[in-house]
């Protein structure tokens, strides 16, 4: 690395905090339609792929490849952060940034558990934090909405149904989801499948995205420990209560205020 190149940690930078669903790609297109001047770095997934996968995979002495199961590739994470308790952060801070970027602001998404967020805060002391949040439900909805190649990941065969279709979460061979969601969402979501407005396969993938996710980074965990380690450099934003529009004004005028 060229002595010229700074680490992140001696740059301003800020990081989008947020699991899957809570809408931190949308709200990155509407800061750049309000002209906020950044550089959005390479995001999580390609951190995962270039820093965090091929490092487990050499480790194994298996070929360098790509992943793109999103259950494979929660394992990696979880068997780096053995290793890293810091995680993507610990990842994020080996980062160095190239003199062209010299007192841009840097923008990277993003952060998700409560040891990533809190290894950042230490060792990146310049960061600022925006936290994106969204229930559960809702952000199962939005991955049912959107058609994002990266959705991927293995479910077991189809399940048997019969003509009426299923009654439950656990009819779709995912019981344990039944503790993810309110009762009337769970139900709401079953309503459509019976009606064929989405499909009982593409549920239930999204369901373990949510669950696969869920069993790594707690967003009450996360919020409470970035709460703690950076008070003065955190924002927390509801992006249901919020429009795209309104959590982006708001994270403009918080950076420039």
């Amino acid at each position: 690395m060229p002595e010229s190149w700074r680490p992140l940690a001696a740059c301003p930078l800020v990081i989008l905090v947020g699991v899957t669903g809570v809408g931190k790609s949308t709200v990155l297109a509407h800061l750049a339609e309000l002209g906020l001047d950044y550089t959005l770095l390479p995001d999580r997934r390609v951190l995962t792929d270039r820093l965090i996968i091929s490092a487990m995979q050499a480790q194994e002495g298996g070929p360098i490849q790509q992943v793109t199961d999103r259950g494979l590739r929660f394992d990696y994470t979880r068997r780096y952060r053995e290793q890293y308790p810091g995680g993507m952060a610990h990842a994020l801070a080996q980062v160095s940034a190239s003199p062209v970027l010299a007192g841009r602001l840097l923008l990277f998404d993003g952060l998700r558990g409560a040891n990533e967020v809190q290894h950042a805060a230490q060792a990146l002391p310049q960061a600022r934090f925006v936290m994106l949040e969204a229930p559960d439900a809702v952000r199962v909805q939005r991955l049912l909405g959107r058609r994002d190649a990266f959705d991927t990941i293995r479910v077991m065969p189809a399940v048997a149904l019969d003509a009426t279709g299923p009654q439950s979460l656990a009819d779709l061979g995912l019981p344990e989801a039944a503790g993810l969601l309110p009762d009337e969402e769970a139900a709401r979501l079953i309503g459509w499948v019976r009606q064929g407005a989405i499909n009982a396969d593409d549920l239930r993938a999204k369901l373990r995205i949510v669950l696969e996710e869920r069993r790594s980074y707690d967003p009450a965990s996360t919020r409470a420990a970035l709460e703690q380690a950076a008070p003065s450099r955190a924002l927390f934003l509801d992006t249901v209560a919020l429009s795209p529009s309104e959590v982006s004004t708001a994270i403009a005028g918080w950076l420039q205020a």
